[in-house]
C-alpha cells in the first residue's frame, strides 16, 4: 500500500476521540508457556475494550499451549515453526539459521495476510521470529518483557525498538517503561473483601478464620505440598485454615478436622481462590507475582530451584517492599512454616499492613496502558509510515 492509499485509509478509518485508528490490526507473539500467552490475551482483551473494531491475530506454535489457551479466549491463532534458541555450541545451534528463516517466512506471510498494522511480542519460541519478520516488513514492534531477567528474543528485540514495556523497574532492557504485566480484569479489578464471603463458602472454608492458599502453579509444587501438609496440625492449633492445590497430578492426604483443610488438584477460577485467601504459599513465575501483589495478597515467595534462576528476581521488588517473604526451595519445611507463617496468619495488624505493600507493589492497569501504546503506535505508523 502507498503513502496515498494509506493516509487515505487513515482518514477513513480514524476516530475523532483520542487519534485512536479503527479497524487496526494487531499480532501478538506470546505463545508456548502460559506466563507468555496470558499477558498476550490480557493485552488483546484490552485492545478491544478500547476499540472493538480492532483486529487481533495471535501467533503460537505447536510447542506449547498455544492451542489449549488461546482459540477459547476467541482470537483466530496461526501457527508458525518453533525455534528453541540453544544454550550450548551443538548440531541444534548449526541448524539455527535454516530453522529461523522458515519461521521468520511463516511470520511474514500471517503479517501480510492480517494486514498488520503492528506486532506486539512477549518473548518465547515464537517471539524472535515475529520479531524479525516485522523489521523485514518495516512494521512497528512493541515489546513486553514480564521476567525479571529478560530472555534472548525479548533482548534482540529491544534493539529493535523504542517502544519497550517491561514488568518492573529492575528489568534491564534499552528504552524500558516500568508498568506491570497484563492480567486479566477478573484478576485487575478483584475487590477481595466483597467477594470473600462467596469464595470461601464455595471452596467450603470458614467464614472469618484466616487463610492461607498453597499453590504451586498448574501442575503443583511437590516441596509445598509436603511441607504445608507436615504442618497441617499446627495450621490447625493455631486457628488457621488451609486451601491448598495440589496440582492436577498430584494427591495430598489430610486428616478432616477444623478448621477445614481443603486439598484441591486446580482451580480453573484463581480470582475466587485469591478472594478467600488472607496469605499465599506459592512459587514466584512472573505472572504469579503479578497476579498476587496486583489483589493485595501478602505472600511466602519459593523460587522454583532449577533452570536459571530468575524466579526469585521477580519476587524481590514485592518483598523489598514489604509485601512478602523469599524461602528456598530447600529451606521450606513445616517447622520454617510453624515458625514463620503461623505467626503472621494469627496477626491481623501485620497481615493488614503486609497487605498493603503487596498491592503498592502491584499494578492493575497495566493492560490498559499496554493497549493504549499499542494503539497509538499503530495510528502513528498508519499515518505516517514510520517505524521506531
Amino acid at each position: 500500500m502507498d503513502g496515498t492509499a494509506r493516509v487515505a485509509r487513515d482518514d477513513h478509518d480514524r476516530e475523532r476521540h483520542g487519534g485512536i485508528v479503527t479497524g487496526v490490526s494487531v499480532v501478538v507473539a506470546g505463545g508456548g508457556t502460559a506466563g507468555h500467552i496470558e499477558p498476550a490475551m490480557a493485552l488483546a482483551d484490552a485492545v478491544r475494550r478500547l476499540e472493538s473494531s480492532a483486529r487481533i491475530t495471535a501467533l503460537g506454535t505447536e510447542k506449547g499451549l498455544d492451542r489449549t489457551l488461546i482459540p477459547p479466549r476467541g482470537y483466530p491463532l496461526e501457527l508458525i515453526p518453533p525455534v528453541p534458541l540453544p544454550r550450548k555450541v551443538n548440531t541444534a545451534l548449526l541448524r539455527m539459521p535454516g530453522r529461523v528463516n522458515d519461521a521468520v517466512r511463516a511470520a511474514e506471510d500471517v503479517l501480510v495476510r492480517a494486514d498488520a498494522d503492528v506486532i506486539v511480542g512477549f518473548g518465547g519460541y515464537v517471539a524472535l521470529p515475529a520479531y524479525l519478520a516485522a523489521r523485514r516488513a518495516r512494521l512497528p514492534i512493541v515489546v513486553h518483557e514480564a521476567n525479571a531477567r529478560p530472555g534472548v528474543a525479548n533482548r534482540l528485540a529491544a534493539r529493535l525498538t523504542h517502544h519497550v514495556y517491561t514488568a518492573s523497574e529492575q528489568v534491564r532492557l534499552p528504552h524500558a517503561v516500568p508498568i506491570g504485566i497484563p492480567l486479566r480484569p477478573e484478576i485487575s479489578s478483584l475487590d477481595r473483601s466483597a467477594m470473600r464471603p462467596r469464595a470461601r463458602s464455595a471452596f467450603g472454608l470458614l467464614p472469618d478464620a484466616p487463610t492461607l492458599l498453597v499453590t504451586g502453579g498448574s501442575q503443583g509444587a511437590q516441596s509445598l505440598n509436603r511441607a504445608c501438609a507436615g504442618a497441617a496440625d499446627d495450621l490447625r492449633r493455631a486457628g488457621v485454615q488451609v486451601l491448598h492445590i495440589v496440582g492436577g497430578k498430584n494427591t495430598l492426604a489430610v486428616p478432616p478436622g477444623q478448621p477445614p483443610y481443603a486439598v484441591v488438584p486446580f482451580v480453573e477460577q484463581m480470582h475466587l481462590a485469591y478472594a478467600a485467601a488472607d496469605f499465599v504459599l506459592c512459587r514466584c513465575g512472573a505472572m504469579t507475582c503479578a497476579e498476587v501483589s496486583a489483589v493485595g495478597l501478602p505472600a511466602a515467595y519459593v523460587p522454583y530451584p532449577h533452570g536459571n534462576g530468575e524466579q526469585r528476581f521477580n519476587a524481590r521488588p514485592i518483598v523489598l517492599a514489604g509485601g512478602g517473604l523469599l524461602v528456598e526451595d530447600a529451606t521450606l519445611r513445616p517447622s520454617w512454616i510453624v515458625e514463620h507463617l503461623i505467626p503472621i496468619m494469627t496477626d491481623p495488624c501485620r497481615l493488614a499492613t503486609m497487605s498493603r505493600s503487596a498491592a503498592s507493589a502491584g499494578s492493575r492497569d497495566a493492560d490498559v496502558v499496554l493497549a493504549r501504546a499499542v494503539l497509538n503506535v499503530a495510528a502513528e505508523h498508519r499515518r505516517f509510515g514510520t517505524v521506531r
